[in-house]
């Protein structure tokens, strides 16, 4: 592998790290514990990519969202997903004005920075699809116009993986929309403890808003810096490798688990491994990517772009299994 080439000056660094200290010290005042999602959000607000979460309630998701959304100045939006929510429902309408005799435009609620959508598996194919256009294209049509979406634009999903009465399946086109997918698991005993702690002192009040500690100028001003983290083509080539392996599984796998994948995962595995992994590095404090930045995203970019057989359930085969195996089966550069 050849040597990184510096591309950001020590300014730059320097100056991501104020604002990445800032909004972490932000998150951890509201949020007792909870590092690995922390660090996945700000992987996806820095690199410009959408976070599906997997959790049961209760584990601070809608806390987390709304931290971020507050310490960087941004908008922030909670969508309810339910079986009778409309796609004009998020994306907006028309509405009728007598006062005008005209149709006026109203922006739905997914017009703002960050998007919270619990329970996304709750909602219909029809109100997940209109969620297709505004996290790919970062526009909704409503009426035969476009209206852009205020950049920095992040939206995180949550799902429940206990419930499945009155759920819908996300689709293959859904789930691929998202670059990173974290699993959050329950707190550890001193750290619940340290809630209750924070409850009975009066630290936790939902109706005030913290104090901004960033501006989304500056959110936008690191997303172009991020871009310019280097990424050696040779760690290009062992992302594109691992994603690889998922498609053609019988090459590289033991064959009791090859036969598991149904489907691997698309080119925008790839990407998302290149994008967060510059993310990351940029979180550590450098100008560069290190294979290891790459294995430890390895799970969040693809457990949810892996289609299993039914096989696998009854095998208690899980995508963490197969990733795993993934992982051992490239040679690291």
């Amino acid at each position: 592998m050849t040597a990184a080439r510096t591309q950001l000056g020590q300014r730059d660094l320097a100056e991501a790290q104020r604002v990445v200290a800032t909004v972490s010290d932000a998150f951890s005042a509201k949020v007792v514990g909870q590092e690995n999602l922390r660090e996945t959000l700000l992987i996806g607000l820095l690199a410009g990519g959408h976070i599906l979460i997997e959790s049961v309630p209760g584990l601070a998701k809608t806390t987390a969202a709304r931290v971020i959304a507050e310490a960087i100045d941004g908008g922030f939006r909670r969508i309810q997903c339910t079986p009778d929510l409309l796609p004009s429902d998020i994306i907006g309408t028309q509405v009728y004005e007598s006062a005008t005799n005209s149709f006026v435009t109203q922006l739905g609620p997914v017009h703002t920075n960050i998007v919270l959508l619990d329970e996304i598996n709750r909602s219909s194919a029809k109100t997940q699809s209109a969620m297709l256009e505004a996290m790919e294209e970062r526009q909704t049509t409503i009426a035969g116009t476009e209206y852009p979406i205020p950049e920095p634009f992040l939206v995180i999903a949550t799902q429940n993986p206990v419930d499945q009465e009155g759920t819908y399946p996300l689709s293959e086109a859904q789930t691929d929309r998202f670059m990173l997918k974290d699993v959050v698991h329950y707190p550890s005993a001193e750290q619940e403890v340290e809630v209750m702690f924070r409850m009975d002192a009066g630290l936790y009040d939902k109706n005030h808003r913290s104090r901004p500690v960033a501006g989304l100028e500056d959110i936008r001003r690191l997303q172009g810096v991020v871009r310019h983290v280097h990424m050696d083509r040779a760690l290009m080539h062992y992302a594109s490798q691992l994603v690889g392996v998922t498609r053609e599984p019988d090459q590289h796998l033991p064959r009791q688990l090859a036969r598991l994948i149904e489907y691997g995962a698309s080119p925008r595995a790839t990407i998302a491994f290149c994008s967060a992994a510059r993310a990351l590095a940029l979180l550590s404090g450098r100008d560069h990517v290190l294979p290891g930045d790459i294995a430890k995203l390895a799970h969040r970019v693809l457990r949810h772009r892996l289609i299993l057989g039914f096989e696998a359930a009854s095998a208690d085969v899980t995508p963490e299994l197969i990733i795993d195996a993934v992982l051992q089966a490239v040679r690291v550069p």
